[in-house]
């Protein structure tokens, strides 16, 4: 991805997120944070190698013990409920290229991280004799509850068919579970949140469109350890997904540009991992030249209703 080309938004959803944060942050006791660049919308540094955040909305822990984890131990403030489980939140996990996987997950992987000057965490994972690729991560908070990552790829040889899938777990109250598609056989064939029931499968993989399914069928998740046997979904309209818990309102809302994922993966929505993933790259990149990927959570609490009016509504979809 060209570096200086802008992010692309969802205008509506965003707007819908910013404004439920604000309320949110307006209904819990103590000062607030209100705009992006302050000091509560910086990671901080604390002992064993972890990051800290409180941005008012949510708190918890970046790189727990020190490892190659995203974000655990996370709380929505306002509302006192855990939003993670197992290895977290934006976890750099399975990496392939074509024929290759680089060892279990990019989460065992020897790492380093440091504190940026504008608040934000990069993490670096150097190439290695079994890796010919250097590896970082920027964790940045842009928002109360918006999380933007950019994984940046070095190639030291040419990888056919890179992938970064991105990892989150969530708490087991997230029990409802969607991508967004063109075309949904529950809505007449008309784009929409697709839930996840199991009915279609255990395990489900979305498109961003046919053409890119011999990548994920050339048998890289047949690769040692858990292999996965993907049923294919409908092509995603954009690649989003969400994690919704019913009781609480509180939704996670994850996306790319189409450039940067080229699918959204799944279990069905309760199956025991409550988890979500991006995959991101998807195209072979050459030695010497460097690729990124950009990625975004958001944390909101909105009834399921809001949210797809907000979606269906968006031109920029």
């Amino acid at each position: 991805m060209n570096a200086s080309r802008s992010y692309p938004i969802l205008t509506g959803l965003v707007c819908l997120v910013l404004s439920l944060f604000r309320a949110a942050a307006a209904d819990s006791s103590g000062p607030q944070p209100a705009v992006a660049g302050s000091a509560s919308l910086s990671f901080k540094a604390a002992a064993n190698g972890e990051f800290t955040f409180d941005t008012g909305v949510l708190r918890g822990t970046l790189r727990a013990g020190g490892k190659s984890l995203g974000l655990s131990s996370v709380v929505h403030v306002p509302t006192g409920r855990r939003l993670d489980r197992s290895n977290g939140l934006f976890s750099h996990y399975r990496v392939f290229s074509k024929g290759v996987r680089y060892g279990a997950g990019a989460w065992d992987w020897p790492s380093t991280a440091r504190l940026r000057d504008d608040g934000a965490v990069e993490v670096n994972w150097p190439a290695a004799t079994n890796r010919p690729f250097a590896m970082k991560a920027v964790y940045r908070w842009s928002g109360l509850a918006m999380l933007e990552l950019e994984t940046i790829v070095e190639p030291q040889a040419e990888l056919s068919g890179f992938e970064v899938f991105l990892a989150s777990y969530f708490d087991e109250a997230f029990t409802n579970a969607y991508a967004l598609v063109k075309e949904s056989p529950q809505s007449g064939g008309n784009r929409d949140l697709l839930a996840a029931k199991q009915s279609f499968g255990d395990w489900l993989m979305f498109p961003r469109s046919p053409d890119v399914v011999p990548l994920i069928q050339d048998g890289r998740w047949k690769l040692e350890p858990n292999p996965v046997n993907w049923t294919i979904m409908p092509p995603l309209e954009r690649p989003l997904s969400v994690r919704h818990d019913p009781k609480s309102g509180l939704t996670a809302i994850l996306s790319a540009s189409a450039d940067d994922s080229f699918a959204v993966a799944m279990p069905h929505q309760t199956e025991g991992h409550y988890s979500v993933y991006l995959s991101l790259f998807g195209r072979d990149l050459k030695a010497g030249k460097t690729a990124r990927a950009k990625a975004r959570l958001s944390i909101a609490q909105a009834v399921e209703a809001q949210l797809l009016k907000v979606i269906e509504g968006s031109e920029q979809l």
